[in-house]
Formats: structure tokens, sequence, C-alpha cells
């Protein structure tokens, strides 16, 4: 790299983080000579502000980092191969909310504190459900007992509300606590084929109209499973609760919402909102590119807030976070090297530079903070608000074969090849056999009539 280019680099990035304690620390680099690594990563609407952090890194202490960008399910494939070679190409895996516990239970990651005593979560960052831990002998998450640190957060990515806060205003309506509110003002909005009432993510993938009905179904007291952090694996996936969640999506759907919702994927529903044809989303944040002159057609109409709670159940999101941890199978230099940029990442400057590049930060001292009082980063308090309501939502390696499951069966009831009671009972047989043959107790409720 020239001296004219690493001056350009380092203005680029003082720019950006002007007003911060970072800019001065851009004018002396510091050397750590660390090994080089490799981050295996997939491709989101929050990546690109993960990379512009990762090459402030790289300017600020002359480390390397190499970023193996995939599809989400490519990510997943690769990091499953990689722990199970005789050496890691990856030094972190970026691992999701959904399939984490596959790789602690596996025994594949080493915990951080084992390969450095004196690491630790800074007090600043969210633990996300305890998930950041792992106890090897009681192959539970959690940060007590025998509990490991064993990973560090990357990014919230939780589902908040979108909504269109000039339509709201010019139509005097108030932010929607409930379903029903919800309900009632995507009809005042409705207007089709102009605008969608709103936006709802059906499609099928390797955890998409799953992720996106955890809401409703949360909130209306239904789930899969009946409580999996206390080792209960009932299946309730057909029970009433899970039922009214999901007729609570679809009367969304039907009535307000995308006429071709089974087909819509988390791209597309951004994208009607970006568009102007969306008065409501639910999505995980990415308030850079609803800002942005030169990708949206809302630019500052986009406010947001946690998800609506049903009349009889609290609002409830699922976590679809992500996770930084380092395998075992990783050489001690590379493992010393990754523990240097996750030290790096937890640092406020780092974390204020990630919402600045237009990541949602993992930091509660950022999240709750100066930041969020500022029109351009309006989102946190309503991703602060959110947190605290966001559970995790596979404890079990089986997640991708449970997935494959809720997966298809979600996205026929939505597109109409199955009645969704129908839909909802096979689920619950096929999950009772994914989990029996796995050795679980798994029992079933009566079926849905």
């Amino acid at each position: 790299m020239t001296k004219k280019h690493l001056l350009g680099e380092r203005l680029r990035f003082a720019s950006l983080l002007a007003g911060t304690a970072m800019a001065a620390a851009l004018a002396a680099p510091v050397l750590a000579e660390e090994a080089p690594i490799t981050i295996v990563i997939n491709q989101s609407p929050w990546f690109p502000g993960f990379q512009s952090v990762v090459e402030l890194y790289e300017e600020t202490t002359g480390n390397t980092v190499e970023l193996d960008v995939n599809p989400f399910a490519g990510s997943l494939e690769k990091q499953r191969t990689a722990v199970r070679t005789d050496e890691s190409p990856f030094d972190l895996l970026i691992m999701n909310a959904g399939f984490f516990v596959e790789f602690y239970k596996g025994g594949f990651m080493d915990a951080l504190t084992d390969i450095d005593p004196e690491f630790k979560l800074s007090d600043e960052i969210y633990d996300f459900d305890e998930s950041v831990c792992w106890d090897a002998t009681a192959e539970t998450v959690t940060c007590g007992g025998d509990g490991k640190l064993t990973a560090i957060p990357v990014n919230p990515n939780i589902l908040i509300m979108h909504y269109r806060a000039d339509l709201y205003e010019e139509n005097g309506l108030e932010v929607p606590k409930t379903w029903d509110e919800l309900m009632a003002n995507a009809q005042v909005l409705n207007d089709q084929p102009k605008i969608y009432g709103i936006s709802q993510r059906g499609q099928r993938g390797a955890f998409d109209v799953t992720y996106d009905v955890f809401p409703y179904i949360w909130s209306h007291g239904g789930g899969i499973f009946k409580d999996q952090k206390a080792g209960d694996f009932t299946i309730t996936i057909n029970s009433p609760e899970t039922l009214a969640g999901m007729e609570t999506y679809l009367k969304l759907a039907s009535e307000v919402g995308h006429p071709s919702t089974a087909g819509q994927t988390q791209t597309n529903v951004i994208q009607n909102m970006a568009t102007g044809k969306a008065a409501h989303i639910q999505s995980v944040l990415a308030p850079g590119l609803f800002d942005d002159p030169n990708q949206s057609a809302v630019v500052g109409n986009v406010n947001y807030a946690a998800t609506p709670a049903s009349k009889d159940f609290p609002a409830a999101t699922p976590l679809g976070h992500w996770l930084a941890g380092v395998p075992k199978n990783v050489p001690d230099d590379r493992k010393a090297a990754a523990l240097a940029f996750l030290t790096w990442f937890q640092t406020p400057e780092a974390q204020e530079a990630y919402a600045r590049a237009g990541s949602a930060p993992v930091s509660r001292a950022v999240m709750e903070g100066p930041m969020s009082e500022t029109e351009e980063f309006r989102w946190m308090k309503a991703l602060s608000e959110a947190i605290p309501t966001a559970g995790l939502t596979f404890l079990i390696p089986e997640a991708s074969q449970v997935l494959a499951v809720t997966e298809l069966r979600f996205n026929e009831a939505i597109g109409g090849q199955l009645e969704l009671k129908e839909a909802l009972n096979t689920a619950a047989k096929e999950i009772a056999k994914i989990m029996t043959d796995a050795g679980y107790d798994a029992p079933m409720l009566d079926e849905l009539k």
C-alpha cells in the first residue's frame, strides 16, 4: 500500500468516525504483528458494515484479515466442513443463532477463556440470552455454573417493525403495540397495487419463513418446542397457540399483505420498503439502505419499533444474531490473532464505527448512548427495546433438520398448498420423528381438528 493510498484510507475512516476518539487513534496505527486470520461469514444486509470495521481494524493495527463471504447456507456448510478437517482454514466462524449449538455441542469450538484466561466479554456487550457461553458438562447454553465464554456477538440481527413515519403522520396513526393495532393501521395505509399494508417474508429457505413467523407464534404463546432450555421437547408446533399466531400472520398477508407472500424473500421485503411499496415490514435492520438516496425512495421516512404483542401474551422476537467463535483445529498463533480481533471489536470505538458504517452494534453503551438520540440512529431505541424480548430459537444440533420441516410446511400453509391445521399437524409428526430418532423424549400434542 502506498503512502498516498494509506493516507486516503485513514482520512476516509476518520471522516466515518468524525466526533469519536477513534479518529485521533487513526493517526498512529499500532502494529501488533498478529498472524493473518480468515473469517468465514455470510452475505447479509449488515455485512457491509462489518466489512468496513474489518478494514478499519487492518488500518489501525497493521494486522491482516481475509473475509470468506458466502450465501447463508454456503457459509454454514463451509463451517461444518472446516471444523472436521485436520486444520480449519478459518480462524473465526461467524455462526448464526439457529445453528451455533451444533458447533458447541459437537465439541468443535475452543472456549475463548481456554485460549487466554484473561480474555472476557466486555460488560457493555449484550450476551443475547447467554448464547455466548457453553457448559460442556451439562450440554447447555449458560454463563453460570461451568459455562465458559465460547463466542463474542457480532451482530444483533433481530426482527423489529419498520413503518412509514410520514404516512403515519399524514393519517394521524399511533405506533402499534399489538397485532390488532398493526392490522388497523395497515388497513388504513393499504392501497394496492400502489402500496401494501405490510410485506412479510414467506419464502422457504435455510432459516427464512420460520424465522419471520416466530414473533407471531411466540406472542400468542406458541412455539415449536415447549421449553428447550428446561429440556422439555414436547412438540408444540400444532398447539392452539401456534395456530393462533399463524392465523394472525395469514390474516395480515391475505387482507393487507403482498399478493405473493409465499414467494417473498428477505431481500424482497426490504426492497418493498425501500421503493415505497410497503407501509410496514418486520425485518432485520438495514437502516443505511433506507436513508441512502441512491438506494431508497423513502429517505428519512422509515421509523422503527419493537414487534407487536397479542392481547394475551407479550411481544417476543427471535434471536437471529451472529456469534464469532474460534475452532479447536486452528494453530495457536492464529487463535491468538483471532482473540486480538475480538478484543478490538468489543471496544466502544469499534462499536461506534460499526454503527456509523450502517450496521447494528452489539454494545449496550453505544445502543443506549447519545447516538440513539440522533435522527440518523433513530433505530437504536427500537432495537434496544426489543433485545430484552429476544429469545433463542434452537438449542439443539438437529436444528437444520427441524428447519427443513418448518420451512416447507410454513411455506405451504402461506402459499395455500396445505390448509394451516394440516400443515402444522404434518410438521409436528415430522419433527417428532427427527427428535425421537435422535434420542430425545419428544411427546406430541393431540392433532388440531
